[in-house]
Order: C-alpha cells, then sequence, then structure tokens
C-alpha cells in the first residue's frame, strides 16, 4: 500500500540547510509538549520549507490513537497555539503526513509503521525519535527500540530532566549507550534555542567594546534570574519527582552560565563550542548546602497530585562560582520559582563600582541608590537587551540620575516573524545533524557531580506567600549586594 508523505513548502532561506527525508516518530504525542510546542513548531518549520521534502510523522501512545484522531489533535494544536495563523491547504498536506502507533501491546505496531513509512519514502530516509515523556518511561522505550533494533543508525532527542541525581544519570546513560552512540542522542534544552540566548555570543565574541572587559576585573557578579508566576497547575506528580532545583538549576539555568562565563572557542562549530562549554562545568565548585536557598510557595501542598509534608522545593537560589583565572571570586546567582512577582528570564550581568568616587555626597548617594551599571539581557522571546549606568542629568546642578540603551528583537531584523521558536530550531538542527546547542554526556554527569552535594544534603525548606520573590533568607544570599530585577531600572 502507498504510503502518503508530506511535501515541504519551498519556502526555505538560501542560507538554511534543508534535511534529508525523515521518518518522525513523536512519543507522548497526546501529551502537553506536543499539543503546546512539537505539534505547532513542526508545522511551522514545514510553512517555513525547513522540513525535509518528504517526510512522516508518527505519534505513538499507548492509548490506541487513530490517525483520525491524531489528526484532529494536530489541527487543534496548530490553530490554536497562536504561533501561525495561517491555516489552510499547507495545513492539509502537513496532516497528511501523520501516521500513528499503538504501544499498548508493546513495540511491534510501531516497528510496522516505521517500516512503511520507510518503504514510501526511500532508503535515503533519516529516522527521529522524539521522548517527549516524563524521565520515568525512558528506559521502557529504549529498551523497546532496542530489541526491535530501531536505534541503528537513527537519532533521539530527550527531554530534561536526564536523571533525578549522579548515580541515575550514569545508569541511564548507560541504558541510552546500550542502544545508541553518543552521536545519536540530542539531549534536548530549550532555553539554549532560543535567540536571546545564542545572541550572547555575538555580543561577546563579535564586539570588541565586550569581551575586554569580560572579566573578574571589571565584572563584580552575575545573576541568572527566571522566576514565574504561574503555579505548577497538573504537573503536581511531576514536579514531586523533580522539584526546582532539577527542573531548572541543573538542566537550564547552569547551561547560560556556560554561555555566559565560556572562553572564546577557536570557531563556533559544535565540538568548539561543547568543549568550551565543558571547561566551564569542569571548573565550577561543588556547591554546598549554604549556598541554596530552597522555597515552597503556601497552597503548593495543597495541588492536585502534591502530598500533604512535601518537601518539594517550588523555588530555589544558589550561588556558584567558576574556578578560573578569568572569573576567579565573581559570584554566580541563579534564581528560579512558581508563583513569584512577576515572569521574566534574565541574565545581569553586574560591572564593578569605580575605584573612586568623585561626585558630591548627593550624587554619590543616588549612585549607591542605582547599585552596579549592568546589562540586562531578557532571554524570553522575543529578548532584549538594556545598558543601564549613570549619567548626568541636564541643568546646571552636577546631578546624576539612571539613563538606559535598549535593543529588542521585536523592533529589529524585521521583528519576531523572522525567528525559529526555540523548539523549532533545535529540531531542525537535529533534523541537519547539528550538535552546537546540545550537551554531552560527560558534561551533564559534571553537572550532577557539581549538584550531588545539595541534591543529597538539601538546604531547609522555606516558605513564601505567593506574589512574592521568594523567602526572605534569598536576600542574605547576596548581602551586601541585592537582586536586580528589570522594573528596578525602567
Amino acid at each position: 500500500m502507498a504510503v502518503n508523505v508530506a511535501e515541504a513548502a519551498p519556502r526555505a532561506a538560501a542560507s538554511a540547510t534543508v534535511p534529508r527525508d525523515q521518518v518522525i516518530v513523536l512519543f507522548g504525542a497526546t501529551g502537553d509538549l506536543a499539543k503546546r510546542k512539537l505539534l505547532p513548531g513542526i508545522f511551522h518549520l514545514f510553512e517555513a520549507g525547513l522540513m525535509p521534502e518528504r517526510f512522516a510523522l508518527i505519534g505513538a501512545s499507548r492509548g490506541g490513537l487513530g490517525e483520525e484522531e491524531f489528526a484532529a489533535l494536530a489541527r487543534d494544536a496548530v490553530c490554536g497555539s497562536g504561533r501561525r495563523p495561517q491555516i489552510g491547504e499547507s495545513l492539509d498536506r502537513f496532516l497528511s503526513s501523520l501516521r500513528t502507533a499503538s504501544l499498548g501491546d508493546g513495540f511491534e505496531d510501531l516497528g510496522n509503521a516505521v517500516a512503511r513509512a520507510k518503504q514510501g519514502l526511500g532508503d535515503g530516509a533519516q529516522l527521529l525519535h522524539y521522548l517527549s515523556l516524563p524521565p520515568n518511561a525512558y528506559a521502557g522505550v529504549i529498551e523497546g527500540l532496542g530489541q526491535l533494533g530501531l536505534g541503528e543508525g537513527s537519532r533521539v532527542i530527550m527531554e530534561k530532566p536526564f536523571g533525578r541525581d549522579l548515580s541515575s544519570a550514569r545508569e541511564l546513560d548507560a541504558l541510552v549507550h546500550s542502544v545508541f552512540d553518543e552521536e545519536q542522542v540530542f539531549r534536548i534544552d530549550h532555553y539554549l534555542g532560543r535567540e536571546a540566548v545564542q545572541n550572547l555570543l555575538a555580543m561577546r565574541f563579535a564586539n570588541g567594546m565586550f569581551e575586554p572587559v569580560w572579566n573578574r576585573n571589571h565584572i563584580d557578579h552575575i545573576q541568572i534570574d527566571v522566576p514565574e508566576t504561574l503555579s505548577i497547575g497538573m504537573r503536581g506528580s511531576f514536579y514531586e519527582e523533580t522539584g526546582a532545583f532539577r527542573d531548572m538549576i541543573v538542566t537550564h539555568l547552569f547551561q547560560v552560565l556556560s554561555f555566559v562565563a565560556m572562553e572564546p572557542p577557536p570557531s563556533l562549530d559544535a565540538k568548539s563550542l561543547m568543549t568550551e562549554r565543558g571547561k566551564v562545568f569542569d571548573s565550577m565548585k561543588s556547591l554546598a548546602s549554604g549556598d541554596v536557598v530552597r522555597g515552597q510557595y503556601v497552597g503548593y501542598r495543597d495541588e492536585e497530585g502534591v502530598g500533604a509534608d512535601s518537601d518539594t522545593e517550588t523555588f530555589v537560589a544558589l550561588r556558584a562560582f567558576v574556578d578560573n583565572w578569568r572569573w576567579e571570586g565573581v559570584p554566580f546567582y541563579l534564581r528560579s520559582g512558581k508563583r513569584m512577582a512577576e515572569d521574566h528570564h534574565v541574565l545581569t550581568v553586574a560591572f564593578s563600582q569605580p575605584p573612586r568616587r568623585m561626585f558630591p555626597l548627593d550624587c554619590s548617594q543616588i549612585a549607591e541608590a542605582f547599585g552596579h551599571d549592568h546589562l540586562t539581557f531578557e532571554l524570553g522571546d522575543p529578548g532584549s537587551i538594556e545598558a543601564s549606568f549613570l549619567a548626568k542629568v541636564p541643568g546646571p546642578a552636577l546631578r546624576l540620575g539612571e539613563a538606559h540603551m535598549h535593543f529588542s528583537y521585536a523592533d529589529s531584523f524585521g521583528g519576531p516573524e523572522q525567528a525559529l521558536d526555540a523548539y523549532e530550531r533545535l529540531i531542525h538542527d537535529v533534523m541537519v545533524g547539528d550538535r552546537t546547542l546540545f550537551t554531552t554526556s560527560e558534561a551533564i554527569e559534571r553537572l550532577w557531580e557539581i549538584a550531588d552535594p545539595v541534591v543529597q544534603d538539601p538546604s531547609p525548606l522555606q516558605r513564601y506567600e505567593p506574589g512574592t520573590w521568594g523567602p526572605e533568607p534569598v536576600d542574605a544570599l547576596l548581602t551586601p549586594r541585592r537582586w536586580h530585577v528589570p522594573y528596578d531600572h525602567s
């Protein structure tokens, strides 16, 4: 029987690489991530001409999902995403690529579905598995793929967190490598797919004004701050197994830290970037309980799937150090939490104070209240960069006031419609085999080594009210410094 496959819209940018034909198996096809990000994202790649000329997308689930049901689910996901409101013939062609496979009675149905799709595409098609699954489901899926030989020559995308601690990460790594070689494995972190995070490389290494001062001689401290106003929602069971530290710090914010702290690579190829980021992790000191503040918002224990005596943190703040020549003595402060005062994804680079105050007393008082000159990177989409500093207020008196210079992706380079969503960028990278924005097994293991002391011996849990900036001890972590949030200097 002939297998229908979709043909990508011929609108790819001239500089973009179009992947070879693909058979994509989406595990967890009915899950929240698939509906919010993956299905709309793959459709946007299709419309942008960045999907292969021909492809088949197989939704794998344990619930016996039918093809018509999967097509309806995908249509609702695309139309409800707001990512690309134009629908019509292109959406119908995209939906024609969808197939399903049931995992309820084993992986035989999936094997047959993959074989039919490959027959329709030809021998040159690349097989890609996307494991949009909770971590506790990885083992069964990887073992099933290995038994059917579906790991051979394929690629696999794995969602975070990769393990719960050092020992479980090593166990999972051994299982993955029993089926896949390291070059086949893509551990996805959507933070690294954001344009604003990648722009850190351009800021540092394409501009002579920044890199010469990007060191301990000129920078006092660095903050990476990701507060969220949302609660855990329907993810109570997942969050009880994970918590804010595993969910955000080890997986996301340490990765952002590596872009901030890395040395200039000899080139921007995947191997060079991964090597330099790995050196940052190798230089990081292991955390201690005194470096970490854990919090839990009032009302968390009433959420569905949460235990009445839960000790899981919904907030975490910590102080980390990169123990090398460039960053000796410069603290990196990381913070993330649920039910906080505002939503942001902010990197703040705080520069050192001038060695001597030359202004009148009232000016010095203003300077003390202002704090450090700093660069603020809003890492959320579409992203922005703001430089905040002191300048003379116009008039006959010598008075200082806050001044700002602002760059926004929303107002530049054709606006956000020119950009790919983080997941879209990373899925495309996997299809073309570009490992630049992915992490090695050695780096994952090293991050767990850094984190393991506080995983095994966590600091006491502090309660905080929803709508605040976390528990009170978080301010003492920075003393005499203070947390910088965007509204402070807007």
